[in-house]
């Protein structure tokens, strides 16, 4: 049988070790993990550290008051019906990734999700997420050529 062995991960120093029972599977605390495997622990470990930056406030509350701070009186507000121009849909702009994507797996020999990975992570995605620019409305050979040139031709 193996020998579960607890682990400090945390980037706290601990003061004050409190002793308590826990499940061997389960976080004992502040950067203590019981396991027999010490890189499930540093996994563990990476993990919690990181929570405090995934970790968002309530959306709804931080609306709330961001409308009170910036003192946003009610309304109706139809961004979308103002408009003088139709707005692609999400389907729409998936269509144009997508093209885009399969030639640059294409042509690059790499996988699709290397390729999503590389386009979403250029600078064509930002120009192509602007719809008051040209590029979302541009041909799918022109939008592939900018993003393997690196700029807009």
């Amino acid at each position: 049988m193996a020998v579960m062995t607890v682990y400090h991960g945390g980037y706290m120093p601990v003061e004050h070790l409190e002793i308590r029972k826990g499940r061997n599977t389960k976080d004992f605390g502040t950067g203590f993990y019981c396991t027999v495997i010490k890189e499930q622990a540093q996994r563990w470990a990476k993990r919690y550290d990181l929570a405090d930056v995934y970790h968002s406030d309530n959306i709804e509350q931080v609306s709330d008051d961001f409308i009170r701070e910036a003192d946003i009186k009610q309304g109706n507000f139809d961004n979308v019906g103002e408009c003088e121009y139709a707005i692609p849909s999400h389907w729409d702009i998936g269509k144009v990734y997508k093209r885009l994507i399969k030639s640059v797996a294409s042509e690059k020999n790499i996988s699709v999700v290397d390729a999503l990975m590389e386009v979403y992570h250029s600078f064509i995605s930002d120009k192509i997420d602007d719809y008051n620019s040209s590029v979302y409305y541009e041909n799918p050979s022109y939008i592939f050529e900018c993003f393997m040139q690196d700029k807009i031709l």
